[in-house]
């Protein structure tokens, strides 16, 4: 843009059109950006939703942010033990190469230098071409590691040693090798579930309902009890209704329907928030109510776990979203500055920041210390309804009730692409565990899969060719007739969504 904005004033001062330049200098105000022009900009309409000028709004995305991944994370020890087992193949192809050149040295005195000779270059490429192939794969940089800005709980050596051997064990996504998906749907819940939500592991998952109840269902149990009742030839009953006993577990307390729930990483407890303005922690393990969250004046509408649990945040109808901590019944950080409902809300994967979407069509980046807002991403043309952070904290989706779902770039604060493919609310989005695809689920009664690694080649393009950039969309999964509530990946890669059976749909 920088070129066409010198093309402009050389064109005016060669014409004299002072009368045209007057009015520019009076009526206009030119952003200039480096780089070739982009297809996708701001809608400048927009800008007026957050309540402040553009220039306040570029100023507030000028703000430096730290979107790195924490120091001393599993992942990084897990590429650190990598590094490490890389480093020790390394040594024993060092070691077999010095051997190699004593069996030379020794064949060259023996007068069979050919054959040896031709053996040991022969080695020696096959080991050169193994160290250039590493480097290839990993083509994206990573921001520096960052530390936390709120003191971390203690992960319990289990919990540790199950995520590291999930990580080990993670399928590599891309746009030949989609992931399975696991799909849950409810039925007989008459119009009455108001969301669902899904354990890391997939082995839990809860439905918050319209009469004030939240029910949590264990698939392990699930199975059980269905093993149990096709060996004894009761295929056809319906579970609860024989032996009185329910397939779920019943947790009650809250006074109004409940709008949001979250699983804890480990999966011990369960958040849930609801129009009596209260959020309720849970144990899974207890099956009782531990505490009642007061602070909201209003409907809570979401709340989220951190991604190291102890921390979540929520966003309510009172225009604030809110940072707290399970052993304080009180807020830790009130964030204010929507000019509408809070609508949704997500953590950062590094727990320094987190992402507010609202009903004034804006979503907003918050740092957790300071409660100060430092992104306003502006160009929807409806209110957000779900939100997702990608795994290396680089990137964020949004989506909105029209069905659009907007790429963004953190740390430019500019939106790298939108997708286009649904025809209503996006209700739910998740990225993968490495961030090769990005998951997004619908009011349509459809799961789609779209290509996020063509997202950031393009994107690299852009910046020099102005080609357009738009996410490749994948596939399309149709379910019957069942609205998608909520998507997770697991930390392996398969693909967990819920939903309620519409006769609607």
């Amino acid at each position: 843009m920088q070129y066409s904005y010198e093309l402009l004033l050389q064109h005016l001062h060669s014409t004299q059109s002072t009368t045209i330049l007057g009015i520019i200098n009076e009526h206009i105000n030119f952003q200039v950006t480096p780089g070739q022009p982009s297809l996708i900009s701001d809608d400048p309409e927009a800008v007026t939703l957050t309540g402040s000028s553009q220039e306040a709004a570029n100023q507030i995305n000028q703000k430096e942010i730290h979107w790195g991944l924490l120091e001393d994370s599993l992942e990084e020890r897990l590429e650190k033990a990598g590094a490490l087992l890389s480093d020790s193949e390394k040594g024993e192809g060092e070691a077999k190469e010095g051997e190699n050149d004593e069996t030379k040295k020794r064949s060259i005195e023996g007068g069979k230098q050919g054959a040896s000779v031709k053996k040991v270059k022969k080695d020696k490429g096959g080991s050169a071409t193994g160290k250039s192939a590493k480097p290839e794969a990993n083509t994206i940089p990573s921001a520096p590691r960052v530390k936390p800005e709120l003191p971390l709980p203690v992960i319990p050596a289990e919990a540790e040693q199950s995520v590291l051997e999930d990580l080990r064990n993670r399928v590599q996504l891309s746009s030949v090798a989609l992931p399975s998906v696991s799909f849950y749907t409810f039925i007989n819940t008459h119009n009455g579930l108001s969301c669902s939500s899904i354990s890391h592991d997939g082995s839990l998952i809860a439905g918050g309902f319209s009469d004030s109840s939240l029910k949590v269902w264990d698939m392990a149990k699930l199975g059980q009890q269905q093993t149990s009742s096709l060996s004894q030839g009761e295929n056809e009953q319906i579970f609860g209704q024989g032996g009185g006993k329910r397939q779920y577990t019943l947790f009650q307390g809250h006074s109004g329907p409940v709008y949001a729930a979250s699983f804890s990483p480990v999966g011990d407890f369960i958040l849930s928030s609801s129009a009596d303005s209260t959020i309720r922690l849970w144990s899974t393990k207890l099956n009782a109510n531990l505490v009642c969250y007061k602070g909201h004046n209003y409907p809570v509408w979401d709340v989220q776990f951190s991604p190291v649990g102890h921390y979540f945040a929520s966003s309510s109808h009172d225009r604030t979203a809110r940072i707290w901590s399970m052993d304080r019944i009180q807020p830790l950080r009130i964030m204010a500055g929507h000019l509408s409902d809070v609508d949704c809300v997500q953590w950062h994967a590094n727990c320094n920041y987190i992402a507010t979407g609202s009903s004034d069509k804006t979503v907003r980046l918050w740092d957790v210390q300071s409660g100060e807002c430092v992104r306003v991403f502006v160009g929807h043309r409806g209110m957000i309804l779900s939100l997702a952070m990608s795994p290396d904290g680089r990137y964020m989706a949004s989506g909105d009730e029209d069905g659009t779902i907007m790429m963004w770039d953190l740390s430019s604060g500019r939106c790298l692409t939108p997708l286009i493919g649904h025809t209503s609310c996006v209700w739910s989005l998740a990225f993968s565990s490495e961030g090769s695809v990005i998951a997004s689920g619908s009011a349509d009664c459809t799961v789609k899969l779209w290509d996020v690694n063509t997202s950031t080649k393009v994107s690299r393009a852009e910046e020099k060719g102005g080609s357009a950039n738009r996410l490749r969309s994948l596939k399309t999964l149709p379910t019957k007739s069942t609205p998608v509530y909520s998507l997770r990946f697991s930390r392996r890669n398969l693909l967990f969504a819920a939903g309620a059976l519409s006769k609607s749909g």
